[in-house]
């Protein structure tokens, strides 16, 4: 019988979590998976469905702990510098051997000295068991081991065999089965055209599967046809512990995954008060199997499977779910969040004046690389509007303390220098990172201030004095002791078509009726340039077509002008080269890094100290086009 869900918006989630496991027990689906026997030394991992009980002791006889001679420890009484003994009666051991009957001590062999006649000398005395494992010291007999619901780790295995497990009784590994699904969805590998997209999704799903102990597959693409929907949907959860039914937006026209998932069982949940995320579906195949439908935009459909379905996953194995550590982290700018959603935010992280600094990351649903680079996740309940920047919050870790400690953070403006300075420092240290973000030169400079950063990148163009970044530094940094350090010097000029088709030749023609301009955010120095321009010309900025739109990259407003979507932005040459564009020159501007004085001999900077003298680094750097690397590495103020 097809039933309905009473949920048509978003649903908090603990509620919509409770929602779908009433409808998964209606449906009969198992609580857990069933039990199989595997041999111990393939249990890593497994979760035990019965405990392991210790079958025989471990030593299973007394045992010389170390090389030497075993001894009755009455016969030793009395051994001293002055008064050595002097044994006939010993036995010679190696660690491990069992104890010879009648003796109850080990003298290890760098403390006995042997005489001509084949006696022991000892000057020190030993109690009885000195130096000997007793049987079931380690493990006894008839002991419990470890529990029913135990994640199996090496040293669990090695413990139960020693114990005389030799197939503990685990539980199956769930099956997920992820089904992809629309029209415009293509396989990976193959090209694809004007409006199609790669199954990456499906990919990205059944590796997170199989990294939380289950084994997965995906199916064939289906095509957006409810019925092929649903028959595919049938199938899978034929075998399957969990499918994940992957689509567009739930509101979306080509999107049935509400409509499937209610007329092959129950609907439970459709949109969940969660972001990036929100529009899930939670629900159950008659027969019994849960489904959930991830929405189509990568982060929304990691994190609705990190969120739903690890701890189902993880009950039906009878295991506790996975927690992260975590961590206190200042933010290193303001954070706004929507009402009415728990808000999960990608953050990158590094160690700054003995605190944790949490840099939120772009936070679209679509944006794939904010997962990549993360190095934690930050909740922001669903009651919170945001945190100001500053502000102390709790992060979950998704790498380690010890590797944020290496984590040169910088913030302000964006360069390309700095991206391939990151890969040349991690290529010559693993452990080393650099993490630029993005929030322009005035960002930047702030974030400095508050002791949010190592470093600030700067191009601030000063229109009263015709200078860059200093009078920024004394402005903002005030009395604060602060080092000025030359990265390049660069080319600005408008990013344009290939063959520049409207023929611009510069500043002037961005008035022009009908032209697309894409600007940089406020803060940012390439914007300060251009209003900066406009003002010496007596131009008013709303005069130029698309000022307000706002890209918070050189590489996205390439982007743009690349995709058709503006004709013109300002920006570096190397984004303009990077997408095969043409440039129009419009001035040569440095690039400065601002550090604290004090901070310039820190050893988590001297490596990148050392990069920007490097010739090789520096010939990289020039052969992007428009840079220039003669004042690279020295130190301006």
């Amino acid at each position: 019988m097809t039933r309905t869900s009473p949920f048509v918006s978003d649903v908090p989630t603990a509620e919509a979590t409770a929602a779908w496991r009433a409808a998964c027990a209606a449906a009969g689906c198992p609580e857990r998976t069933g039990t199989e026997q595997v041999p111990v030394a393939g249990a890593v991992g497994r979760v035990l469905a019965e405990p392991v009980w210790a079958l025989r002791s471990s030593p299973a006889f007394d045992s010389a702990a170390m090389d030497g001679i075993a001894v009755r420890a009455a016969d030793t009484v009395g051994a001293a510098d002055t008064t050595p003994v002097l044994l006939a009666d010993f036995a010679v051991v190696d660690t491990g051997d069992p104890m010879p009957a009648g003796y109850d001590a080990v003298v290890m062999r760098e403390h006995v000295h042997h005489t001509a006649d084949g006696r022991a000398e000892l000057r020190a005395a030993v109690p009885p068991y000195e130096h000997v494992r007793s049987i079931g010291e380690d493990i006894s007999a008839t002991e419990l081991l470890l529990p029913a619901g135990h994640r199996m780790r090496p040293v669990d295995i090695a413990a139960a065999a020693a114990a005389g497990a030799v197939a503990p009784t685990v539980h199956r590994r769930p099956h997920v089965v992820v089904i992809p699904t629309g029209d415009e969805i293509r396989p990976v590998g193959s090209e694809p055209g004007p409006g199609e997209i790669l199954d990456t999704n499906s990919i990205m799903l059944v590796a997170q599967a199989r990294e939380a102990g289950c084994t997965a597959a995906a199916t064939e693409i289906v095509p957006d046809d409810p019925e092929r929907i649903t028959a595919a949907l049938r199938a899978a959860a034929e075998d399957a512990d969990l499918v994940v039914l992957v689509a567009g937006s739930s509101a979306g026209r080509d999107d049935h995954t509400a409509r499937v998932v209610a007329g092959a069982g129950t609907l439970a949940v459709h949109g969940v008060a969660v972001r990036p995320g929100h529009p899930v579906v939670l629900g159950a195949v008659d027969g019994g199997t849960p489904v959930l439908g991830a929405p189509g935009y990568p982060v929304s459909a990691a994190l609705t499977f990190e969120i739903f379905a690890l701890p189902l996953l993880a009950a039906l194995e009878g295991a506790a779910p996975r927690e992260r550590p975590s961590t206190t982290a200042r933010l290193a700018r303001k954070l706004a969040s929507a009402i009415g959603s728990d808000d999960w935010v990608r953050v990158r992280l590094g160690r700054v004046g003995g605190e944790v600094v949490a840099t939120p990351l772009p936070r679209g649903a679509g944006v794939l690389t904010s997962l990549v680079r993360a190095d934690g996740l930050l909740v922001v309940p669903a009651g919170v509007e945001g945190h100001h920047a500053g502000e102390r919050v709790r992060v979950e870790l998704l790498r380690g303390l010890a590797e944020i400690a290496r984590t040169i953070v910088a913030i302000g403006s964006h360069d390309l220098v700095l991206d391939m300075a990151s890969s040349a420092l991690r290529s010559a240290d693993p452990l080393l990172t650099l993490a630029s973000s993005n929030v322009g030169s005035l960002g930047g400079l702030v974030a400095l201030r508050d002791g949010l950063c190592h470093l600030a990148g700067s191009h601030l163009l000063d229109p009263a004095t015709g200078t860059y970044t200093l009078p920024y530094v004394d402005r903002l940094l005030g009395d604060l002791d602060v080092a000025v350090v030359r990265l390049v010097h660069r080319d600005q000029g408008l990013i344009v078509a290939p063959g520049n088709p409207l023929g611009l030749t510069g500043i002037d023609d961005l008035v022009r009726p009908g032209l697309r301009y894409v600007n940089r955010q406020r803060g940012a120095g390439t914007r300060a340039l251009l209003d900066h321009e406009l003002g010496a010309r007596g131009v008013d900025p709303s005069a130029v077509p698309g000022y307000a739109r706002e890209e918070h990259t050189h590489l996205a407003v390439a982007a743009a002008v690349a995709a058709g979507r503006a004709d013109a932005g300002l920006g570096i040459l190397a984004a303009a080269r990077a997408f095969g564009l043409d440039f129009v020159p419009v001035a040569q501007e440095p690039y400065d890094l601002v550090v604290r004085a004090d901070a310039l001999d820190d050893p988590l900077l001297a490596p990148l100290w050392a990069l920007l003298d490097d010739p090789a680094f520096r010939g990289g750097i020039e052969a992007l086009g428009g840079y220039s690397c003669v004042e690279t590495g020295r130190r301006v103020r």
